[in-house]
């Protein structure tokens, strides 16, 4: 048995859904992290950056206390690796699909999370960040579609790559992206959307996040607010 500590969250998804592709059985532990529920000591204990997911392995191979692993891409690893599923060992395609697990790890994660923060959240204009954000994720989603011209998946078989992308395309809205620009990305989110583990990943959840209009809230979030910042 899998504990998943989550939320509406790109990085939450990415786990549930190889949870959901591998049958197996896990539960949801939601985190109110609008409330700063992730910087209690309790979380701390589990990842020490207050961040979620967390995956909690209960039934650990070799046995012994359950195991908690923080950070999405090291939790796709982990249970890829448990399951000998979705990570190939073949070491050129195993190296394909963890190039693009970091790409999407380093790259369109973090940009698209610059994106919500400075479109959406920020109640103080900041035309050059936006800016800049919003150049960079057009970019990658460029990026993306190219390879994907001539792939069905980005390592071209299915894997925890695939898993860790699409959850971050699925709010590309959000992202102040139209897939109809990006055709090959707009066929492959659709054909991961049909999959029924991906029904099952996603139902049931909060898919879109609420609205963040409370300081308190903002601030459990985010840490540090314009009205922070010495003019």
């Amino acid at each position: 048995m899998y504990q998943v500590y989550s939320g509406a969250t790109p990085n939450v998804f990415k786990i549930t859904l190889l949870l959901e592709e591998l049958g197996a059985r896990y539960r949801t532990c939601p985190v109110a992290v609008h409330e700063g529920e992730q910087r209690s000591a309790a979380f701390r204990s589990l990842n020490p950056n207050s961040k979620i997911p967390v995956l909690v392995d209960h039934e650990p191979t070799g046995g012994g206390d359950p195991i908690p692993v923080f950070e999405s891409g090291a939790i796709l690893i982990y249970l890829a690796e448990k399951h000998g599923r979705y990570l190939p060992a073949e070491p050129r395609a195993r190296s394909a699909v963890l190039q693009w697990l970091m790409w999407q790890m380093g790259g369109l994660g973090p940009m698209a999370g610059q994106v919500h923060h400075f479109v959406h959240y920020s109640d103080q204009a900041d035309t050059y960040a936006a800016a800049r954000y919003l150049h960079e994720i057009r970019r990658l989603y460029a990026v993306l579609d190219g390879v994907l011209e001539t792939r069905r998946f980005v390592a071209d078989e299915y894997s925890i790559a695939d898993m860790a992308i699409w959850p971050w395309v699925y709010f590309h809205d959000l992202h102040v992206i139209a897939l109809e620009d990006y055709p090959n990305v707009r066929r492959y989110f659709a054909e991961i959307a049909d999959r029924p583990a991906a029904v099952k990943a996603m139902n049931g959840l909060v898919v879109r996040p609420s609205p963040v209009t409370e300081e308190r809230m903002k601030r459990a979030l985010f840490g540090v607010l314009p009205s922070d910042v010495a003019r």
